[in-house]
């Protein structure tokens, strides 16, 4: 260690005489002294080590130590879980936590979970009751179903049942249905921990009845239709409708069940939406047992919900494994009221963020881009945002077929690159996740509400102001609209 490092070391402030400073002094008027102690030490040791690697050279600055606290402070006291402004253009964005939620279910959600509430007492006897008659009598008019349960996912819906019904069987699946969900997990996988034996019939493109029917033998107990809703084989190819496998099914004695998937209530051609199969189509084609997201199409909370008939729901409730996969207080409340959008159509379409997203024409979208670009171009005149046509996608495993026309702002920053700006947007006070393409930053109008303007705003001003006086760079935007 050479003499200069070693002198330096000796000038590094102590934690006492750093706690003494003024600045510090402020700071534990509104902080707890553990935490402005915390956060003292780690800057002198982050300090020394950068002597010691050799990035500080000259005299020990107190006021850069004290900045290396205050950014560690500011770093401790941010929540790691915390909003963000979805840019993407991805209604359901798997990881900005999927659907937002109507006013309605968040209303509810803080109504409920400021005190207690009626979780699983029956207020009408005073009896203890099941957490999920909450929606039941709602999924009931809704689906057509004669009984409903909630779990905490379609995976876990989706496994419980076939754990409860099938465990130590074969279900009959085609080999097209044999889905792979995020996080690597498959359909394959998640049958086997169930204890049930994968049966695949037909091809990857085409499977017929008759398939089904050869492959039914005494230890078959159910035929499975998955829908695929984040992907879908085009071209040349066949499947089962859920009538014709529902017909089967009965007819050799057999449970039908369909995973959908994607959560859809309603027929969706009705609001000029793309087709999707509905829960209320599948309980009408006469399937046992229906199972999908929350979180998806529906636009609710993350949970899998289950609809069928009553004596096959009771069963997966009376079991013992429902306590482990059991929703909470703040799921239910959340759910229950975005179920309560759907008594009518014309509410949901309205309320659910969900859905108002996914039917936004192109003209309201051109309307909310032109407000965004002027309120960017007022607040950072020497930058150039151009509002221009795109195409979107629902995400979240969700129509994966479907272009969405959409609008964009389009951003190329004048003092840096494209990285760097949408790193440090990321790094805002409300960070801002955007779409990059063709060397420019998008901020798709699809996911972007008026409310969020200020903020994203403010966000990209924290990017511009902090660039630095480099030449602005030459961009070419898309076509205008």
């Amino acid at each position: 260690m050479s003499p200069n490092t070693q002198q330096l070391l000796r000038s590094l402030p102590s934690v006492s005489t750093l706690l003494e400073h003024d600045e510090v002094k402020d700071w534990l008027h509104g902080l707890p002294r553990s935490a402005v102690v915390t956060a003292v030490q780690d800057a002198i040791a982050a300090t020394r080590k950068a002597i010691v690697d050799g990035a500080v050279q000259g005299p020990v600055d107190v006021h850069q130590v004290l900045a290396r606290a205050e950014e560690e402070l500011v770093r401790r006291s941010t929540p790691s879980l915390r909003r963000v402004i979805n840019a993407t253009g991805i209604v359901l964005h798997t990881g900005l936590g999927r659907a937002p939620l109507s006013d309605a279910a968040i209303e509810a959600i803080v109504d409920g979970a400021s005190g207690y509430c009626n979780l699983e007492l029956d207020l009408a006897t005073g009896e203890r009751g099941h957490r999920s008659a909450h929606v039941d009598k709602l999924l009931r008019a809704i689906t057509g179903a004669e009984a409903a349960t909630v779990v905490n996912n379609n995976a876990a819906a989706t496994f419980l049942i076939l754990h409860v019904f099938a465990s130590g069987k074969e279900v009959v699946v085609s080999r097209g249905q044999l889905i792979e969900i995020g996080g690597s997990f498959r359909l394959p996988d998640i049958m086997q921990a169930g204890g049930a034996f994968l049966r695949e019939v037909g091809t990857t493109n085409r499977t017929r009845v008759s398939d089904y029917e050869c492959a039914i033998n005494e230890k078959t107990a159910a035929l499975l239709r998955v829908h695929t809703s984040n992907y879908r084989v085009v071209g040349f190819a066949e499947d089962v409708a859920i009538g014709q496998l529902v017909e089967l099914a009965h007819r050799r004695h057999l449970l039908a069940i369909d995973d959908l998937g994607s959560g859809v209530l309603f027929d969706q051609r009705s609001v000029a939406l793309p087709d999707e199969p509905s829960s209320a189509a599948s309980i009408g084609a006469g399937a046992d047992l229906v199972c999908f997201s929350g979180d998806k199409l529906l636009g609710g909370p993350q949970c899998g919900v289950i609809v069928g008939s009553k004596h096959l729901i009771d069963r997966l409730n009376a079991h013992p494994l429902m306590r482990t996969y059991r929703v909470d207080k703040l799921t239910l409340l959340a759910l229950e009221a975005t179920l309560r959008h759907y008594q009518d159509l014309d509410d949901a379409m309205a309320s659910v963020p969900t859905l108002a997203m996914l039917r936004a024409s192109a003209d309201e979208l051109a309307g909310r881009a032109r407000c965004l670009q002027q309120e960017l171009a007022h607040a950072l005149p020497g930058e150039q945002f151009f509002v221009c046509s795109d195409v979107g996608f629902a995400g979240g495993g969700s129509m994966p077929a479907e272009e969405l026309p959409t609008v964009v702002v389009q951003w190329r920053p004048s003092h840096r690159s494209v990285a760097e700006a949408v790193a440090e947007l990321r790094q805002a006070d409300v960070p801002v996740i955007a779409r990059v393409r063709d060397d420019a930053i998008f901020f798709d109008l699809r996911t972007l509400r008026p409310v969020d303007f200020e903020s994203l705003v403010a966000s990209v001003s924290s990017v511009v102001f902090d660039d630095g006086d480099e030449t602005p760079r030459e961009g070419t935007p898309l076509p205008l609209l």
